[in-house]
């Protein structure tokens, strides 16, 4: 494999200088046999008369881009030796693009083409090119980021975002669309160049012809190729190695621990003491729990005063701590040990949401990287108000009111899902919102009827509303509140967690009877390999439950059902074990007559009073999957109980096997 300069710390060294100087001679000769160290021809790109630059730079973009492409799927490059910039909002690269346009125009130059007509003699180059510097220097000097909000100043903490990551396709995927990008835009200068107030021929069409064929020929070609490259962030698995589980820790070096070692320490509340050498307002805006932020010259005098606590040095990187460490072991201070890859690496491998990394993960490894951000992301940085996103009114999944939806209706991003019938949607409804029959949510399936879909069929539901995974989804309950929460469990199916349940109903609400146009979608393929949720189980889960006796089952049917005295099933009875709670126990009258959620303070208490713990074992199941759905959703999305299951098969399905115990009582929980 190639070791990049910047893989081998090369690229600010002598031989990535050379190599910038011959390569930028090269570049800048190509440009002038182009025809491009003339500003003339630069102005001329802006008047719309000679887009030669343009055609230059999506050829070597085009080119460039295939080329890259072609070597990390043959594995000749990996992903990890190329540098990636840190992510900055989308309005800063914005604003300086268009200052460098706006220079360009004037100047007649780009700062490449400048260069090139500098070796060129134009003296006009080297007016530009000053005015540039003066203009940089001046630049440099303001502090800019004392002006910026404080997220931007940390900027060396945020992941770099791809154009696959950003849009959710692969990377062939993006690099076919940039090819066909390209060779629009060829077909279109050429256009703008032969108007009829031109007199220059243009480019033969023939060799134009032929050279999109080819960069489109290339675009498949290289797609086509097995992709033998290591995704980035992800380490290479020896070979014939088994593979590393997330949150493991698999050391290979006693000085140094692993991201995912030191996460399950620290998540372990492991007796270890944790030093960040970092500057203290990188210190101060964000840093791992237990940490404490000693400078190297201090390390001495403090591990003099310590106990015998393993001691473990970080930084952005290594490097620092690496040194340090060395420094110590001089001194005779044994025990201590540097996180290998410094912060960088543990949010990359650590804390980088599922959604975002090279799959296939089960929901178990989802569900393990879903804990390790609760444990050490601040609690606004978990639903960050990201490019593109609307913001959302608070925790999500969680509740929201009417006059959050009022101030956001019609903003980008906001999907609304009426889900009352359909006559009453017809009679007036939220302006923008879509009716959805939350039974069209549900079938038959292993021979029982209203379970929940599949998650590939949910996505193919969702995707004629046209909802994308970066929605913001209100839910609009219908008569009661197992509307919105069997609803609610369709999306999270799919790990979709960015909705909230409108409370206090639509009084307060602007209404319209105008029928929305619905832009359809393609919603993300989920991985049918593994399982479909993380909150389901089935039978067999039960009945070693039942077994093992460490576990709560709630039963949500009424309480003559339950004891019964009054049922229609094959068997009569509960699950043995089980205790009742109703869900109308979890109900209060609404407005219109209809259904809400018990004040969140009364559920609190109730349920406080029926489980032991936050993080005791809960399943809960009733009639139908819709209506255990209510307690599921209250239990772990609104009171924050982090075991809970829901069992969808429920009564229909215990009570069809005559070897599943059945018991029967009166004995109620309230």
């Amino acid at each position: 494999m190639i070791a990049t300069l910047f893989a081998s710390g090369q690229i600010d060294a002598p031989l990535g200088l050379v190599a910038a100087a011959a390569l930028g001679f090269v570049f800048g000769l190509c440009l002038e046999k182009a025809g491009l160290g003339n500003s003339a021809r630069i102005s001329a790109l802006f008047r719309l008369t000679d887009m030669t630059l343009l055609k230059v730079l999506f050829s070597a973009f085009a080119v460039a881009m295939l080329g890259v492409t072609a070597a990390l799927h043959l594995g000749l490059v990996s992903l990890d030796a190329l540098a990636f910039p840190p992510t900055l909002p989308l309005y800063l690269p914005a604003v300086a693009g268009a200052l460098l346009g706006i220079g360009a125009a004037i100047g007649g130059w780009t700062p490449a083409t400048a260069v090139t007509g500098l070796g060129s003699g134009r003296l006009d180059a080297l007016v530009f090119l000053a005015g540039a510097l003066l203009g940089c220097s001046g630049f440099a000097e303001i502090p800019w980021m004392t002006f910026l909000p404080s997220s931007i100043t940390h900027a060396e903490l945020s992941f770099p975002t791809t154009l696959p990551e950003l849009l959710n396709v692969s990377q062939g995927q993006v690099m076919l669309g940039l090819t066909i990008a390209a060779v629009a835009v060829f077909f279109l200068c050429e256009v703008i160049e032969r108007g009829p107030l031109l007199a220059r021929p243009g480019v033969n069409r023939l060799f134009l012809a032929v050279f999109s064929a080819l960069l489109c020929l290339a675009a498949l070609t290289v797609h086509s190729l097995p992709m033998a490259v290591v995704p980035l962030g992800q380490p290479a698995p020896a070979p014939n190695a088994k593979e590393r589980p997330v949150l493991s820790d698999d050391p290979t070096d006693k000085n140094t621990i692993s991201p995912a070692g030191l996460a399950a320490r620290l998540m372990a509340h492991e007796s270890i003491t944790l030093i960040d050498l970092r500057p203290k307002a990188q210190f101060d805006a964000l840093h791992l729990p237990t940490a404490v932020n000693i400078p190297v010259s201090g390390l001495a005098e403090f591990l003099s005063q310590h106990d015998q606590n393993p001691l473990i040095l970080y930084a952005n990187d290594e490097t620092l701590p690496a040194r340090a460490r060395d420094a110590l072991a001089s001194l005779s201070f044994a025990n201590v040990m540097v996180l290998s890859g410094g912060l960088t690496a543990f949010f990359e491998d650590v804390l980088k949401p599922a959604s975002l990394r090279d799959g296939p993960f089960d929901q178990t490894q989802a569900a393990r990287i879903r804990d390790a951000r609760k444990f050490f992301l601040p609690t606004q940085w978990l639903t960050p108000p990201a490019p593109g996103l609307l913001t959302p009114p608070g925790p999500m999944p969680g509740l929201t009111d009417a006059a959050w939806l009022a101030a956001n209706l019609g903003k980008p991003g906001l999907k609304i899902l009426d889900l009352r019938p359909q006559a009453q949607y017809d009679a007036g409804h939220i302006p923008g919102s879509l009716p959805l029959d939350p039974q069209s949510l549900s079938g038959t399936v292993n021979a029982l009827g209203s379970q929940l879909l599949p998650a590939d069929l949910l996505a193919g539901h969702f995707g004629l509303l046209g909802v994308t995974p970066r929605d913001l989804v209100v839910l609009v309950p219908g008569a009661a509140p197992q509307d919105a929460t069997f609803t609610a469990m369709a999306l999270e199916r799919l790990g979709h967690s960015r909705y909230v349940l409108l409370g206090g109903g639509m009084n307060a609400l602007p209404t319209d009877t105008t029928l929305p146009k619905v832009n359809a979608v393609h919603y993300p393929p989920v991985n049918t390999a593994s399982p479909q949720d993380g909150f389901t189980v089935d039978g067999l889960d039960v009945l070693a439950a039942v077994n093992s006796g460490q576990t709560l089952i709630i039963d949500v049917r009424d309480a003559a059902t339950f004891a019964a005295t009054s049922s229609n099933d094959s068997r009569s009875g509960h699950i043995p074990g089980a205790v009742n709670r109703p869900i109308t126990l979890d109900q209060t009258k609404g407005p219109d007559g209809t259904q809400t959620l018990q004040p969140r303070a009364d559920l609190e208490k109730a349920y406080a009073a029926l489980i032991p713990a936050k993080d005791h074992s809960v399943i809960v199941y009733g009639d139908t999957a819709r209506d255990a759905s209510q307690t599921w959703w209250i239990l772990a999305r609104l009171l924050g109980y982090t075991n809970v299951k829901h069992y969808g098969g429920g009564w229909a399905e215990w009570s069809a096997h005559p070897e599943w115990p059945v018991s029967a009582s009166a004995k109620e929980k309230k």
